[in-house]
């Protein structure tokens, strides 16, 4: 039997790119049925997330509800525990009522540093090298979204190259140098604590 699961993440970058990075899961039975976002750039916060899981879990027939809803976070250079524990401990109180899984997860600093775990791929999809930084550390890149920019020159960087970034990019290899991305693709098939290192 399938797993399905939506994520909530906190913006259209991640929606379009996350599609990207798990679409393999769905042959281990994991159907990531959706990415839902906070509207107008939001932070994430306990209000908003438990709004949003709401609103998927009352709008579709008993039968088609999900098994797991994973809140996605960017550290912004908080500890990773100081960036979850708000979610973590006032959303399950909010949503006593809903019969699915909460799991959290995080990004660390942010998404992008998963794109520079595959140096390989992002190396051909920016036909450059990667500069100054360890892909064997992608977690430790203090702005990887800044120096992606830069990466990118007059190229603007929007949730659409993102979205290309990520369809050139290999989940196995960003899991193999990413703990948070590793994380992340546990938390998504099939729950478990949130680790911190």
């Amino acid at each position: 039997m399938s797993k399905r699961v939506v994520v909530i993440a906190s913006g259209e970058t991640e929606r379009r790119s996350l599609r990207r990075l798990l679409t393999g899961l769905a042959a281990e039975g994991v159907i990531v049925e959706d990415i839902r976002i906070l509207p107008r750039h939001r932070a994430i916060n306990a209000i908003v997330a438990a709004k949003i899981v709401r609103s998927v879990w009352f709008e579709r027939a008993e039968d088609e509800r999900p098994h797991k809803f994973v809140v996605l976070m960017d550290t912004d250079r908080l500890l990773p525990q100081d960036a979850i524990a708000p979610l973590r401990d006032a959303l399950p109180s909010r949503l006593r009522d809903i019969d699915a899984a909460i799991q959290f997860a995080y990004a660390q600093q942010h998404l992008e540093a998963w794109y520079f775990a595959d140096s390989n791929g992002l190396r051909t999809y920016l036909g450059r090298d990667l500069g100054n930084v360890d892909p064997s550390q992608p977690d430790e890149i203090l702005n990887p979204k800044h120096h992606l920019k830069l990466l990118l020159g007059p190229r603007p960087y929007t949730s659409l190259v993102s979205r290309d970034i990520a369809a050139t990019l290999d989940p196995a290899a960003i899991a193999q140098r990413s703990p948070s991305f590793r994380r992340f693709l546990a938390a998504v098939r099939n729950g478990g604590a949130t680790e911190f290192e």
